[in-house]
């Protein structure tokens, strides 16, 4: 039972992730977490996260604003260690509730705003404030996607450039992470074999994913982005008020 479970969380994080991009963690980590320690969810979530993201730069890199990518990076490192603070001493359930009330009034505000702001070229002010506070909410809860949906958005790049480049960040900061596991001592034989089993489900997700985000019109695209955001906020507060980590 727990592996068909396992294929099935899989199969749906991954299918979300390669078409929009981001937001497996919000879809794999609590449930995996059922069946699973969450010492073990976590890391099988990002493993799954660098094997999409790798596939996706091999697939589309022609697509990855590089630039970009690298600033994001870059400005995303100094504030995970500041994230991982807030994870160890901030009050979770006020926090993770603040964070999904954000999370949910911007994308009801980028939903229906009628102006809102555009750049032609890449601005070093928004990829630093962008990529640090995505660095700071993957440090503390693992939701980088929000502020990278804001300067995706900002920056007006189609499905399939916002799909690339994320992945062009996700790539080299999911490896990080887990390299980070590695040192803790969470990657180990029990996860590398659930990690085995689950290819059978991730890699036909990781193709199917991209041949939804192909056939997605630029113009809906962001409106489904943002209502995936509205899941995660929603899901950050549920979560946190049942006590299950995401």
């Amino acid at each position: 039972m727990i592996y068909i479970c396992l294929l099935l969380v899989g199969f749906i994080a991954t299918l979300v992730r390669s078409t929009f991009g981001f937001g497996e963690s919000l879809v794999a980590v609590p449930l995996f977490s059922l069946f699973m320690p969450i010492s073990v969810a976590v890391p099988l979530s990002v493993l799954i996260s660098v094997l999409v993201a790798l596939v996706v730069v091999v697939q589309d890199h022609r697509r990855i604003h590089f630039k970009s990518a690298k600033w994001l990076v870059l400005a995303a490192l100094p504030g995970i260690p500041l994230g991982l603070l807030i994870l160890i001493y901030g009050n979770e359930l006020w926090v993770k509730t603040g964070l999904g009330l954000l999370i949910i009034f911007y994308a009801l505000y980028a939903l229906f705003a009628t102006k809102a702001i555009r750049l032609q070229n890449d601005s070093k002010l928004w990829l630093t404030v962008c990529g640090f506070l995505s660095g700071v909410l993957g440090g503390a809860y693992g939701v980088n996607g929000p502020p990278l949906v804001v300067y995706g958005n900002m920056r007006q790049w189609s499905a399939k450039e916002f799909r690339a480049t994320l992945q062009g960040y996700f790539l080299p900061a999911s490896f990080i992470g887990l390299m980070g596991y590695l040192v803790k001592g969470l990657v180990t034989v029990q996860l590398g074999w659930y990690f085995l089993i689950s290819l059978p489900v991730v890699v036909p997700a990781i193709f199917l994913g991209r041949y939804l985000n192909h056939k997605l019109k630029d113009g809906a695209f962001f409106k489904y982005v943002y209502a995936g955001l509205l899941l995660i906020g929603l899901s950050l507060i549920v979560f946190s008020f049942l006590g299950v980590k995401s």
